[in-house]
């Protein structure tokens, strides 16, 4: 999976910005609150930069996170109904780490607007739940290969999976949330103030923060794929390869399920690569070279598995007609890997880029000798038996089903404002007012006044 360098940002002090023009000043206490929330996060994301990240790490993240977002929906709900002013227009510096720059180095942004400060919030809790996911996976090993695991140590392993799963489909509903939702709405606010003009960071781009709900998405599917085959790997580590086990799934649904991820991340990559070929008016960064090599090799290795699995289909549940395209199709997916494995030589890296690349490498290696046994099988039988010609690589490509998705992205809902316009205090207050209206006989006040205190994203 893909992990995210964290941004960081600087401090703010709400009780210093923020006016109380409520009636009864009854924000008193919560703006002080709002700024003790963002100053725990700040410390955390900059206590970061200079530790190796774990997944309690990100969990206390994620925490610090969700304690703020509460408090700074309260701010933005009550700026809305003017029950809190600004002595200035707030401006909030975050780090960009999505954008391409020669010394690929973290470049600090100076954003005016709530707007921003939320984007951006919003942007490193998705980062934290795909880096939290990562670090669960990494943390559950190779199991599915061990011969000496247990049953139950296995299905633990998977409910662990499944919770890695659950947060990559987790980020890429909050990814879809800002693309659709808080950026269009930071445009509006940004639209009615003085103009600014700045190199716009990725981050802050809809086609980017798009590609990376399809990504996060891709690599939950990967998982699930993962999952799926975890029993099989584990019945086949005697005998690797033909013919399959009895527990292993439909060959022509693994297919279906890579194909989707292929999709999935080549989208992606088209839309990761828009800000740097865009002519806006506002400047437009580029992508990180490092995140747009990641979604094309993911694209490329997901391809090739696909058509493995066609021809693995073909092979065993194809009979004597398709031997000739199950050759062919595991042919294919032998020519992709051998290209993936070599892509990249002769590229000056740093030692970080080398073991990351080592890794890769070390991933498509292990598919290849997979595929090499497939073929070979496959290639014997039909030589041997079979005798079926040997179609094209075109006359295959019309023969490729569409892909299938496994697992969705979780919409993502915001919480509730902890005070002001929205909250569970402010609604109860409300209610107490009209009751009391009702009692002594006097107008209940206009349901108007209160229209969409809990809609503000």
């Amino acid at each position: 999976m893909y992990v995210y360098e964290l941004p960081t940002t600087s401090a703010v002090s709400f009780s210093e910005l923020c006016i109380d023009q409520s009636i009864d000043k009854g924000y008193t206490y919560c703006i002080p609150e709002a700024t003790q929330a963002r100053a725990n996060l700040h410390a955390l994301l900059k206590e970061s930069k200079r530790t190796e990240h774990g997944a309690k790490d990100f969990l206390a993240l994620v925490k610090f996170i969700e304690e703020y977002l509460p408090h700074l929906r309260g701010i933005m709900n009550c700026v809305a109904h003017d029950e809190i002013g600004f002595r200035v227009e707030p401006t909030f510096c975050w780090r960009s780490t999505l954008s391409a720059n020669l010394f690929n180095k973290s470049q600090k942004l100076a954003l005016s607007g709530v707007h921003a400060d939320y984007a951006f919030t919003l942007l490193t809790y998705a980062f934290a739940l795909s880096n939290l996911s990562n670090s669960t996976v990494l943390s559950l090993g190779t199991y599915e290969h061990d011969h000496a695991i247990s049953d139950t140590e296995r299905k633990t392993k998977e409910e662990q999976l499944n919770v890695a799963v659950g947060f990559l489909c987790k980020a890429s509903g909050i990814f879809s949330f800002i693309s659709d939702s808080v950026l269009p709405e930071w445009q509006v606010h940004r639209a009615g103030g003085p103009p600014v003009r700045f190199n716009k960071p990725p981050e802050l781009n809809r086609e980017v923060v798009m590609a990376l709900a399809r990504m996060s998405l891709a690599d939950a599917q990967t998982l699930a794929i993962r999952k799926l085959l975890s029993k099989s790997a584990y019945d086949n580590n005697v005998t690797p390869g033909p013919p399959l086990p009895t527990s292993h799934p439909s060959p022509a649904l693994i297919a279906k399920l890579h194909l989707e991820c292929a999709s999935l991340y080549s989208s992606a990559r088209s839309l990761a690569k828009t800000p740097g070929s865009s002519k806006s008016p506002e400047g437009q960064e580029e992508v990180s070279t490092d995140l747009r090599k990641y979604l094309a090799d993911e694209a490329a290795f997901h391809g090739a598995l696909s058509r493995k699995w066609l021809g693995v289909d073909a092979g065993e549940n194809g009979g004597r007609a398709k031997g000739g395209e199950a050759v062919e199709f595991l042919r294919w997916a032998k020519k992709d890997l051998e290209d993936l494995k070599d892509s990249g030589k002769g590229v000056s890296l740093g030692k970080a880029e080398k073991e990351k690349k080592g890794q890769k490498k070390e991933k498509v290696l292990d598919e290849l000798a997979k595929v090499t046994v497939f073929y070979k099988h496959y290639k014997k039988m039909n030589d041997s038996l079979h005798f079926q010609p040997v179609p094209s690589q075109n006359d295959l490509q019309t023969r490729i089903p569409t892909g299938r998705l496994a697992i969705a992205a979780r919409p993502f809902t915001p919480p509730a404002p902890s005070f002001g316009p929205g909250s569970v205090d402010y609604i109860r207050k409300q209610a107490e007012q009209m009751e009391i209206a009702r009692e002594n006989g006097t107008p209940e006040p206009s349901a108007s006044n209160y229209a969409g205190a809990g809609d503000y994203f």
